[in-house]
């Protein structure tokens, strides 16, 4: 059986690392950048620059819940389909 968490790389301070993450949480942040009209690096970038503790795919995935729970949800299908 397939993962659900696949694994990518991504660059930080210049330096490549990597995050698993499912797919979910991965085209949330996609959708979160676009809405938000920066890169998925720079995004990336800030909440790893933010984080307190834990590591980097658990600041991305409670990232993207803390976003999505302050959306209303009239205007969740907006942000999914830019």
């Amino acid at each position: 059986m397939k993962s659900p968490i696949v694994k990518r790389s991504v660059v930080l301070a210049g330096h490549k690392t990597s995050v698993s993450l499912e797919d979910a949480f991965w085209q949330g942040l996609k959708d979160i950048a676009t809405s938000r009209r920066t890169t998925l690096s720079d995004l990336i970038s800030s909440i790893d620059i933010g984080r307190e503790r834990g590591n980097l795919s658990s600041a991305l995935r409670l990232f993207v819940l803390r976003t999505y729970l302050k959306i209303p949800d009239c205007c969740r299908s907006a942000i999914n389909e830019e």
